[in-house]
């Protein structure tokens, strides 16, 4: 088919003048714009009743400037960045993370309700319409139980993401055997079998992998398995334990970052060149990570500094027990403050390069009676093991448990949905 002049011409100005328009609108901010939602009940709240702006935080953008915006006067930021802190930390608000005003549909426009998604499932809320109230909430998510297994060629992290499994699962599987095996010493031929969840809201946004259920790993021709189980239902505290009610967890991790290598050990005596062969003893463990790897307590307790200092840079000392302390020094930034409580496993920074130091990692310093020891060659405690009297019934409760992982065929491509719950 023949097209004449005329129209190549037209064709020509219409895309010319598409692309000034383009141009000429790349180079306004966006601003957030009104929409018109479905009947539909949103984070609790019914949209229609409100004028609704979506926008996401940007570069350098605060919590403050973004309340300006939308007449929110500096009494209040003030008052909730200090009365509701524990509830909504108005400081670590995150670039990209999206956030929603309704606002008033009279000429007024005011602000009835801020409500920022943390993550994809959990959300804040600060609700104008009556003074200021500040709470947190979750979306719905459904959990669908998944079956995967494998043999390991190269290493753990390869073997399940070639299957497709989010990495999530193996950074739970490791912390699920933290103590039982080095997963750094893993031989061609290991093997796992494993029974997790990945978790959706609305039935089909995958929203990450959730926790462990059981797990069978055969390192070395030896079999260790792991089960989920909560033998504490007041505290309602989580721990595994293995097919005869031994705890697989210890005291404190192996160490404070997950996958690390040691770039550098404990050693009184170490000599530094820099220095003339001088004796600069390390009172410390290296472990060498990409910046903005997550630092995780090693174990339960109250952090008494979170501060930066000298040639430590950013660092957190946590408080245990009237015995140990640890202390992670060369942080990039900080996760928690001073006087939180962290449990073993909680991120608590996040690999840097602050104070003295050669390259990214986290110095990690282990203090026994105020004294600092090295943690590789101390006889740690064990957590405590799963009382008889709960032995029983835990037996009980873990064998359809076994009985399932031990019918899972090991497979370089197994990945099973089984059951939504």
């Amino acid at each position: 088919m023949k097209i004449s002049i005329r129209q190549n011409y037209l064709v020509f100005l219409y895309s010319t003048l598409g692309l000034l328009v383009g141009c000429k609108s790349d180079l306004k901010k966006s601003e957030p714009t009104p929409e018109k939602p479905a009947d539909s009940i949103f984070y609790g709240l019914n949209f229609n009743q409100f004028e609704v702006l979506r926008d996401t935080v940007q570069k350098n953008e605060t919590f403050g400037q973004i309340m300006l915006r939308n007449q929110i006067d500096y009494s209040q930021i003030y008052g909730i960045s200090k009365e509701y802190r524990e509830v909504f930390d108005v400081r670590r608000i995150g670039v990209g993370r999206p956030y929603t005003l309704l606002k008033s549909k009279d000429s007024l426009q005011a602000t009835q309700y801020f409500i920022y998604e943390q993550d994809a499932v959990n959300y804040a809320v600060i609700d104008f319409t009556n003074g200021v109230h500040v709470y947190k909430k979750r979306k719905e998510v459904t959990y669908v139980t998944r079956e995967a297994s494998g043999v390991i060629e190269s290493s753990l992290s390869e073997a399940i993401l070639a299957q497709g499994i989010d990495y999530d699962v193996t950074n739970n599987l490791s912390l699920v055997y933290a103590w039982t095996i080095d997963f750094f010493r893993l031989q061609k031929g290991d093997k796992f079998k494993v029974v997790y969840k990945e978790k959706f809201i609305n039935d089909s946004i995958y929203v990450g992998a959730g926790p462990i259920e059981s797990a069978y790993f055969e390192h070395n021709g030896k079999p260790f398995y792991a089960f989920r189980h909560m033998p504490d239902s007041t505290n309602k505290i989580i721990e595994y334990f293995d097919e005869q009610g031994n705890n697989l967890r210890r005291a404190f991790l192996r160490a404070p970052v997950n996958f690390a290598k040691i770039s550098s050990r404990y050693n009184l005596k170490r000599r530094i060149a820099y220095y003339g062969n001088k004796v600069k003893p390390h009172k410390g463990t290296d472990y060498a990570a990409a910046v903005g790897t997550e630092i995780l307590a090693t174990a339960n307790g109250r952090v008494i500094e979170s501060t930066r200092r000298g040639g430590n840079g950013k660092y957190v000392k946590i408080r245990h027990n009237n015995v140990y302390s640890t202390q992670y020094l060369h942080m990039k930034s900080q996760k928690v403050k001073k006087g939180d409580y962290v449990k073993q496993g909680d991120v608590i920074g996040y690999v840097g390069m602050t104070g003295n130091t050669g390259g990214p990692h986290v110095c990690y310093r282990f203090w026994k009676n105020g004294r600092q020891v090295d943690p590789l060659k101390e006889k740690l405690p064990e957590a405590e093991p799963l009382p008889k009297s709960l032995l029983k019934s835990y037996l009980v409760a873990i064998a359809p448990k076994k009985e399932q992982i031990d019918q899972i065929e090991f497979s370089n491509e197994s990945l099973l949905a089984i059951a939504t719950k």
